[in-house]
């Protein structure tokens, strides 16, 4: 139950040191561009803020991984790798990768690179974690969002490779961004440009009944005058269903695991991952401070641990909703 990680987003600088400054063992960041999942205006990081951050977190004995988690395009190629060139020059500590073909470039052409498989590969059992192993040599797997807890122990206890699990942050209908959804209304895909409602696509009006946000001209959310408005995705949008207005296909919410960070730990997990790479620097550090100091309570004395009160609050005051949830964790079918 020793060295279990705490990997935390870092869209930015600030977050970066945000991030490190509050105890994460790891960050994860992504390029200026579509090669990465959360490719959105103002975040992300170009060669000379890469450098920097990294620096930073290795001089406090933080790692740095680098997510290049979306999937080429033949047309494009170039840039995916022309990214793994880059992030082995900058000296991250291992590439977050979701496409075979981009792993097996990264690992005939830097072989000392250490690799991890993407939620975006959605590997959830341990035979597909051996093909990747086997074929490209991974360290380790996040695991997707869909396991229960049974699950997720049975994975753990045949494999070999590090596993990876979700702590904390926002949970998607979709199978971890396989969104067609998005794909439809917006005409690109969140696999390949990088983004689930791309900026370019999001248009907010006020009109008589208040705040309206559209993507690509369709209606999804209206916000009145002091409500609070998330950046807008299809599938949190509320629309009216036989005659009902409300959250059609997902409220929004956000995955905790504070309850069973003992079960986790014991399972055998070797690191627990925040998302929110695009969430501010103050949503880091907040996030992180909490579960530093779970994980450390956690690891002091599993048998007694217990969430306190204002680790609680903490989270819910920035999950999505202001509500959480085990998610499929707590699924007691299988």
């Amino acid at each position: 139950m020793n060295g279990v990680e705490l990997v935390c987003p870092a869209g930015s600088l600030p977050a970066l040191r945000a991030a490190v400054d509050n105890g994460a063992d790891a960050v994860y960041l992504g390029f200026r561009d579509g090669t990465n999942a959360r490719n959105f205006p103002g975040l992300n990081f170009d060669q000379r803020g890469a450098r920097e951050g990294i620096r930073y977190a290795h001089e406090r004995g933080a790692k740095v991984l680098l997510a290049l988690n979306t999937y080429p395009q033949p047309q494009t190629w170039s840039r995916w790798t022309r990214a793994v060139d880059q992030a082995a020059e900058l000296g991250v500590d291992a590439l977050i990768l979701a496409d075979a073909g981009l792993m097996r470039y990264a690992a005939r052409t830097h072989p000392g690179l250490r690799l991890h498989l993407s939620v975006q590969g959605s590997a959830t059992s341990a035979e597909a974690i051996a093909f990747y192993r086997e074929q490209f040599g991974i360290q380790r797997v996040v695991l997707p969002r869909v396991l229960s807890a049974q699950q997720v122990r049975r994975v753990v206890a045949q494999t070999d490779v590090e596993v990876e699990v979700f702590a904390f942050g926002s949970l998607c209908v979709m199978v971890e961004g396989r969104c067609y959804l998005s794909s439809y209304v917006t005409g690109e895909s969140p696999n390949t440009c990088g983004a689930c409602s791309p900026a370019r696509a999001v248009q907010w009006s006020e009109g008589a009944a208040g705040r309206e946000v559209r993507l690509n001209g369709v209606l999804i959310d209206v916000f009145g005058a002091h409500e609070p408005a998330g950046y807008p995705v299809l599938c949190k949008g509320r629309f009216r269903v036989e005659g009902r207005l409300g959250y059609a296909m997902e409220e929004p919410t956000s995955l905790s695991v504070l309850d069973i960070l003992p079960e986790l730990l014991e399972m055998g997990v070797s690191a627990i991952k925040v998302e929110g790479r695009q969430r501010s620097p103050a949503y880091v550090a907040q996030v992180t401070r909490v579960l530093r100091q779970a994980l450390d309570a956690c690891h002091a004395d599993p048998a007694g641990f217990a969430p306190r009160e204002e680790w609680v609050a903490a989270l819910q005051r920035v999950a999505e909703g202001h509500t959480h949830t085990l998610g499929a964790l707590e699924r007691q079918w299988q």
